[in-house]
């Protein structure tokens, strides 16, 4: 290349500036994407040749091959990505590098026909992202060539990024775009193959055009990589998403999904489509075999990677599928969202909007094929992912009723903690008569397996879900209803029995109120501080007790999970029911002291309160007051207790 022209010093359109002051200071917020738009923008160069190539031939007769070529020199401190694409000319650097109002591609476009721009659909746009080289380098120059242009009619564009440029005329000998960084000081990481492969890797695998770099190998004796005169390429070059999934074997979904997730287990079930419309775009996303390790950080995102026209833009994309499907891996690819800083805001745009509520329900279409066709395979994913699923009915009430069928419980039908019981086999298995779902919430599924207000539901085999993850509690307060039948707690409200699906046993009757109206207000005397009422029940077939949130009130479970994180909870206080037909309540009744009855009230209280997995608020208290009654019901009086001597 030799020059043929005095330099001219140009001024930057006033954009163009102020978007150079925000790149310099990492507006994208990770510098390695310089090498990321340096390529796509070769790959436009080389998709623009191809495409006018097809009607004039001329333009890349003797070097049809299109190719794109990353290198390094230590010794200057240079990185250069070269392609020999449709190049620019001087007047093509002005417009293109110095300013942001004009872009090649979007122009050409502007020319295609509307059948040519469907066949062109893959050729994408300038944008901004050529400034972003000045995140890595303190000073950047443009070497090119348009291709319908003389050797002699070549450009060279610099600039340090600080408001000018100069640009000269020069003869370049091939069509095409050089484009070498000048790094800063302080970025001599990215002068290593090792480090450049692994961000081509990451951002441009599969750009269609090959990228290439020298080989290297291992010199012993300077203890380096040395480059090779022979070229190798360095990505796949093949968008597998982008072809036809008829085209695509099992094997190479699994191979891709493997390389992309990092994952040494083959994924669980997988859904690839395109989306054509308004909005064209491609989804391919997966199931993992195992949740990951920080699967419960709601923040922590693995899965879906954004692509536009095949340019990597950003990897756990957030703004394409909702917390509670962030187990989902896989890939977007957009015909027409914009290659340009946008991508940074993409919360705002509407077509993502659109691309976020398609994806969801090609996700939960995957997984109603799986629970329909392949019930074993949708246990195995609802094992592992099932409670980060759970959340969507917090989250997402659009598509409620969708995840509804998609939930799975615990059940006293089996008693095992395995969740395999969907709503539709409840209701289906419902009794005549019956009018609710029933549930139970619980720490641990021991805890609710074992719950006394199962008593009579096991009496009467009416099956009642088993509720033991902390996020049931919020699933049943929004899931209000599920085909026509209302969820309802076992443990909380005036439980009526005659809804059971069958005539109850242990209906108190109006004699048997009336016989218990003196011991239920001398126990509400003794509790006035603990218990808002006291009542027989219609729970209980063997255990003296049992406490019982309000119908509309917070349930007990609820309260303890609030403390637990550090809320204070709604001050209320429960209901206290007891069995008329228990042995410790006919004693109770019949005892007379005053003091001996308060504590038997307190530790049938507390004995109510542990059987449900809560905790006691004075435990000393409690102890003291069985010991007292152990000792007065064994015939010992209390003052005979041994105690210290002061």
């Amino acid at each position: 290349m030799t020059s043929t022209s005095s330099k001219e010093t140009r001024g930057f359109q006033a954009e163009v500036t102020q978007l150079l002051h925000l790149m310099i200071h990492s507006l994208y917020g990770n510098k390695e994407i310089f090498l990321r738009e340096l390529i796509s923008n070769a790959s436009d160069a080389c998709d623009k040749l191809r495409f006018e190539s097809v009607s004039r031939g001329a333009l890349s007769a003797g070097d049809p091959e299109f190719r794109i070529r990353v290198s390094y020199d230590k010794t200057a401190r240079t990185i250069t990505v070269s392609d020999n694409g449709i190049g620019m000319s001087r007047q093509d650097a002005i417009d293109h590098l110095g300013t942001i109002a004009k872009s090649g591609t979007r122009e050409f476009f502007e020319r295609l026909t509307t059948d040519a721009a469907k066949d062109a659909q893959l050729i994408g746009q300038f944008g901004v992202g050529f400034y972003s080289a000045f995140i890595v380098a303190d000073r950047v120059t443009v070497v090119s060539r348009r291709a319908d242009l003389a050797p002699e009619e070549g450009i060279r564009w610099e600039s340090s990024g600080e408001g000018e440029y100069t640009l000269e005329t020069l003869t370049k000998d091939t069509r095409g775009t050089d484009v070498v960084l000048h790094l800063r000081a302080d970025e001599d990481e990215l002068l290593s193959g090792t480090r450049l492969r692994e961000i081509v890797h990451k951002y441009s695998d599969h750009i269609t055009f090959p990228i290439l770099m020298a080989k290297e190998q291992w010199d012993a004796q300077a203890q380096t990589w040395q480059a090779a005169s022979e070229d190798e390429q360095v990505n796949k070059a093949s968008a597998l998403w982008a072809r036809s999934k008829l085209e695509i074997a099992d094997a190479e979904y699994q191979q891709f999904y493997e390389n992309m997730a990092h994952d040494v287990e083959p994924p669980l079930a997988w859904t690839h489509a395109k989306v054509e419309g308004r909005q064209e775009f491609t989804q391919l996303f997966y199931l993992p075999r195992r949740a990951s390790f920080d699967i419960w950080d709601r923040d922590e995102r693995h899965g879906v990677k954004l692509y536009v026209r095949r340019v990597f833009i950003m990897d756990a994309a957030k703004q394409l599928l909702p917390a509670y499907l962030r187990f989902v891996r896989g890939v977007v690819d957009s015909a027409d969202l914009p290659l340009n800083v946008s991508r940074e805001i993409l919360q705002q745009s509407s077509d993502v909007a659109q691309i976020r509520t398609a994806s969801v329900k090609r996700v939960l279409g995957l997984l109603e094929d799986l629970a329909k066709d392949q019930p074993e395979k949708y246990q195995a994913f609802w094992n592992e992912f099932g409670r980060v699923l759970k959340e969507g009915i917090l989250e997402d009430h659009g598509n409620r009723e969708r995840l509804a069928k998609l939930l799975r419980f615990s059940s006293t039908r089996t008693d095992v903690p395995e969740q395999t019981v969907s709503l539709q086999e409840y209701v289906g298995r419902m009794k005549e008569g019956q009018e609710a779902i029933y549930f139970v919430t619980a720490d641990t599924f021991s805890a609710a397996k074992n719950s006394p207000h199962l008593e009579v539901f096991r009496k009467h085999g009416v099956e009642v879900l088993l509720l033991a993850d902390r996020v049931d509690e919020w699933v049943v307060t929004h899931l209000a209803m599920f085909d026509g039948k209302s969820l309802q707690s076992a443990a909380q409200g005036n439980l009526d029995v005659t809804k059971l699906g069958e005539a109850s046993t242990v209906v108190a009757d109006a004699a048997q109120e009336e016989q218990y109206a003196d011991l239920l207000t001398r126990i509400q005397a003794a509790l006035h501080d603990r218990a808002s009422a006291v009542r027989l029940t219609h729970r209980l077939t063997d255990s003296p007790a049992c406490l019982v949130a309000d119908e509309h009130g917070m349930s007990r479970h609820l309260e303890r999970i609030l403390r637990e994180s550090g809320q204070a909870p709604p001050a209320q206080k429960p209901i206290l029911e007891i069995n008329p037909e228990h042995p410790v309540v006919a004693r109770l009744k019949a005892e007379q002291d005053a003091a001996l009855f308060a504590d038997w009230s307190h530790i049938l209280f507390d004995q109510a309160l542990l059987a449900e997995g809560g905790e006691l608020e004075d435990p000393a208290m409690f102890v003291k007051r069985l010991n007292s009654l152990t000792l007065a019901l064994s015939g010992v009086a209390a003052s005979r207790l041994w105690t210290p001597p002061s």
